[in-house]
């Protein structure tokens, strides 16, 4: 399927893709695939994202006498 095609008709893919169908996504004159919509099994639902992936690998400090003067400074309007 086209993009254009997947653009006219997206809800009614959708629908189908939910049926259990799987389409693949032609981009271009030269039709090449670029991607493929496939339906998503409810019980492989990827696993949540850890928050504070670089907790304890990598830090970032700033100095003690780093300061902004000011907001106009902080925003670099000055």
């Amino acid at each position: 399927m086209t993009v254009g095609e997947l653009k006219r008709d997206f809800s009614e893919v959708l629908g189908r893709v939910q049926a259990g169908e799987s389409f693949q996504i032609l981009y271009g004159r030269a039709k090449k695939p670029v991607a493929i919509i496939v339906p998503t099994d409810e019980k492989e639902k990827l696993p949540p994202r850890p928050l504070g992936l670089f907790d304890g690998v990598w830090k970032a400090t700033l100095a003690d006498d780093f300061k902004f003067s000011s907001t106009e400074e902080f925003l670099g309007l000055e």
